[in-house]
């Protein structure tokens, strides 16, 4: 049984979008709407479940937010809702919008986003839509703390557990009969595993021409004249005078371009006739029958008005017609008496009816979204909601049953099952069948966590051509995306390559499932990236997850890679992907160990990457694979290298769910010895209170349990023997040996003012080492370097909170990548006043 899909609207007009939500099977929670006019439409046409659900009133007081979140309370309680999925917004747009000539007090009315913001971020739901005109994004509002920013700015910051997609479309390009140039949002919650917005975004779909749409109507020939068949559609009156200036108009044809000043629009002032003003170009302009429709705007019931005069007949489209245009079903309801009724009315009741309801309607009208717009969304919505996906459990059962450990069996098992799974139930379980071979289960990538890279690439210009480089691509799962994203260019080329053959069959195998449109061409190279016989020349994207291994077995391949390698201080693969990345691409886009970031194995590959312009970090902390790594993304840009200290760099965190930016010179500033990406105020204030690099480190590689003991001659301390500046006894966990001369930890043995700090924590603290004491390797050992004398109130710091605060984002919110080094010493400093 499928499982109920809700959904909350915000300024939710008649509710002519979300009835495409209604038609999807999505019941709506709570609808607000500041107009009791309008909720009464709504009422028409059962929007909601429960009458309370109807909130009228102003969203930016507090009573009327309380009443939407008093409501999903009421659901939870007596509809067992566990989640809402979808919450619209649709802010008036009159402060941004170009239609409108008189704009005041922009800045107020373009904050009401911020709202939809706000409530948005409360609420948590699964998937949010915001739409509006076209230059929403772009517009200035008041933010939630009171900073004056771009509206797309304002979302990206307060939504930041949201993978989000920015689009400005015109809705006939996507099915709907009329043309409309809007930007529509759609955040998808980054907990929903393999969901992206590409998924539930709407597809390309022609347009019918007006002829098509509402040639089927009667023509009307007399104002006033209402049909027989349909109220809604009638001859809607206006200055006999005006006639003239339009009856002999051609389709396409403005009153303007007439030659005979009698007939173009004017007024009569003091006797003279004064032309009237034609500032969008479009008044009095008749409308063409072979084409779509053009936009339905508020003041749909004048002439006067944007291209709204009827292809043949001399007067504006009918309500019918414009409900056709902006693709409302005939079901959609605008009263609470039948259609068949409202029909059977006598002329002057239908005229009344119409007097007291007809701009009411038309208005909302002209501010609504296309019911086939929100309804082609909701029905993709649904389906990713509601798919069930294949899950891990199923796929080890699948290996173990088929063999898939082998790479034979894989191939045959995807041709024989192509149909049955989507691409990317193939792409896992291909992934995970290699992985299992491989023993690295970790590396399928998932389509969100693709997306948090490619919605952040540069939107290279239409009309240009993409060459783009995948260097280890293993099956294929950046390539939907990359398609989506780029499949508007002239042409696309990207050649995807890897060393493993068996792989780039699978690949093959799985792109039959998905529609690579003709512009799109994708070159096959088994061959190794890193090795000096891959050249294909210059690319404008090289992207990817590159291999997290170092070679160790193959010297000789070894001293291949590290031949002309910046860092020779690791045999790590991803660090030479990643130079070798540098050279031929413009862009570089590639997931990455997060202890890239602070390592001192990648000093030298930091230093060579902070020569480029550094546009993301994304940190995933452990939630981009399933094991226990932490991994990041990064974002550069080869072709600036000047001045890139000033460089505005986005960081987005999994960990923390935020999103925020950080100048590239100040997250790498070299007064520390590696990035520090979660860098704020706090941070500054407690580093200018010390001073740094103080000491220097061991750690024990020796030492293990089998030569370990409940007794011995000296006592081997662990992580958790160490309190703040003293030593914590633990039945069962204490440790002893008595032969200490082959190991280097020995040199520590009754040295005075050697240090003890546990290694992989939070919740730093420090004491003396004791006699007849060593330390094994899950406590660091420091030593003062520079002459300081250490004393224990020095150590007690460690144990505050400010300390401790100030640490994790010196160790950039690490969980794993959290090893006390030569480079992580460092910022166990000494207060200056001491």
């Amino acid at each position: 049984m499928t499982r109920e899909l809700t959904y909350i609207s915000l300024f939710s007009n008649a509710g002519i979008g979300c009835y495409g939500f209604k038609q999807a099977g999505f019941e709506c929670i709570a609808s607000n709407e500041l107009l009791e006019e309008r909720i009464k439409f709504q009422r028409y046409n059962k929007k909601c479940r429960h009458d309370s659900g109807y909130i009228c009133g102003d969203i930016t007081l507090k009573s009327t937010k309380d009443k939407i979140y008093q409501e999903i309370k009421f659901w939870e309680k007596h509809e067992k809702l566990k989640d809402v999925d979808v919450v619209i917004a649709t802010p008036p747009c009159q402060g941004i919008s170009v239609a409108n000539h008189k704009k005041k007090n922009e800045l107020s009315r373009n904050s009401l986003i911020v709202e939809s913001i706000l409530i948005t971020k409360e609420i948590n739901p699964k998937i949010f839509l915001f739409e509006n005109v076209r230059g929403f994004l772009k517009a200035d509002c008041s933010d939630v703390d009171g900073t004056i920013r771009q509206i797309k700015q304002a979302i990206e910051l307060n939504l930041g557990n949201y993978n989000i997609l920015y689009k400005i479309i015109n809705f006939a390009d996507y099915g709907n009969p009329s043309n409309r140039n809007r930007t529509v949002v759609l955040g998808v919650r980054k907990d929903l595993k393999d969901v992206t917005p590409f998924d539930i975004f709407p597809d390309k779909e022609q347009a019918p021409i007006l002829r098509d749409t509402i040639g089927y109507l009667p023509a009307l020939k007399k104002m006033g004249e209402i049909s027989n068949e349909d109220v809604y559609h009638f001859f809607r009156a206006y200055p006999e005078r005006m006639e003239l200036w339009i009856k002999d108009l051609k389709e396409g044809q403005s009153a303007f371009e007439q030659t005979n000043p009698k007939k173009q629009p004017h007024q009569i002032k003091e006797g003279k006739a004064v032309l009237n003003k034609n500032k969008n170009g479009d008044k009095y302009s008749r409308c063409l029958w072979d084409r779509p429709g053009f936009c339905i705007h508020t003041r749909n019931d004048q002439l006067a008005s944007q291209k709204t005069i009827h292809p043949k007949d001399n007067r504006v489209f009918s309500i019918r017609e414009i409900m056709d245009l902006m693709s409302v079903p005939n079901t959609f309801k605008w009263s609470d008496m039948p259609i068949g009724k409202l029909n059977a009315l006598p002329y002057e009741e239908k005229r009344n009816f119409l007097k007291k309801n007809e701009l009411n309607i038309r208005r909302t009208l002209g501010e609504a979204v296309p019911t086939v717009i929100f309804g082609q969304i909701a029905n993709k919505i649904k389906k990713s909601l509601t798919s069930n996906f294949i899950t891990d459990k199923e796929i080890n059962t699948l290996i173990e049953k088929h063999g898939l450990d082998k790479s034979s069996n894989t191939l045959d098992f995807l041709k024989q099952n192509i149909s049955k799974y989507s691409f990317k139930e193939l792409s896992k379980i291909a992934e995970l069948s290699n992985a299992k071979r491989l023993h690295n289960a970790a590396y399928y990538t998932s389509q969100d966590i693709c997306y948090t890279i490619i919605k952040d690439l540069p939107e290279f210009e239409k009309a240009r051509d993409v060459k783009i480089l995948e260097p280890s691509v293993g099956i294929g799962n950046f390539i939907p995306l990359i398609i989506e994203k780029y499949k508007d260019n002239q042409s696309v080329q990207i050649d995807v390559v890897d060393i493993d053959a068996d792989a780039m069959q699978l690949l093959k195998l799985l792109l039959k499932k998905i529609d690579i449109p003709k512009n799109v061409k994708i070159n096959f190279i088994n061959s190794d990236f890193l090795s000096g016989e891959f050249s294909c020349g210059r690319y404008n994207l090289v992207i990817g997850n590159p291999p997290f291994k170092k070679l160790v077995e193959n010297k000789n391949l070894l001293s291949i890679y590290k031949a002309f390698a910046f860092n020779q201080n690791t045999n790590n693969l991803f660090s030479f992907f990643i130079e070798k990345a540098l050279k031929i691409g413009d862009y570089v886009a590639f997931v990455l160990p997060k202890t890239l970031l602070s390592s001192p194995e990648y000093n030298k590959t930091r230093e060579l990457l902070g020569k480029h312009s550094i546009i993301k970090i994304c940190d995933y902390g452990e939630k981009a694979f399933k094991i226990k790594i932490e991994t990041i993304s990064l974002l550069i840009n080869t072709t600036q290298k000047e001045d890139v200290e000033l460089n505005p760099v986005k960081i987005e965190s999994h960990v923390s769910n935020d999103i925020f930016y950080l100048r590239q010179g100040y997250l790498s500033d070299k007064m520390f010895p590696y990035w520090i990406i979660y860098r704020n105020e706090f941070f500054d204030k407690i580093s200018s209170k010390l001073n740094f690099d103080i000491f220097s480190v061991f750690r024990d590689r020796q030492i293990t349990n089998k030569i370990l003991s409940d007794n011995g001659k000296y006592r081997v301390l662990k992580s958790r023997n160490l309190g703040d500046n003293k030593i914590v006894n633990i039945k069962g966990y204490d440790c002893y040996i008595s032969n200490i001369h082959k190991l280097s930890v020995s040199k520590f043995l009754n040295k005075k003012k050697a240090v003890l700090i546990p290694n992989l924590t939070y919740n730093p603290r420090a004491c003396f080492l004791p006699p007849d004491t060593i330390a094994d390797g899950s406590v660091a050992i420091a030593e003062s370097k520079n002459g300081y004398k250490i004393t224990k109130n020095d150590l007690s710091f460690y144990a505050t909170d400010e300390f401790r605060k100030f640490y994790k984002i010196a160790r950039n919110v690490s969980t794993r990548s959290m090893n006390i080094d030569s480079n992580s010493i460092f910022f166990f400093g000494l207060l200056k006043e001491r």
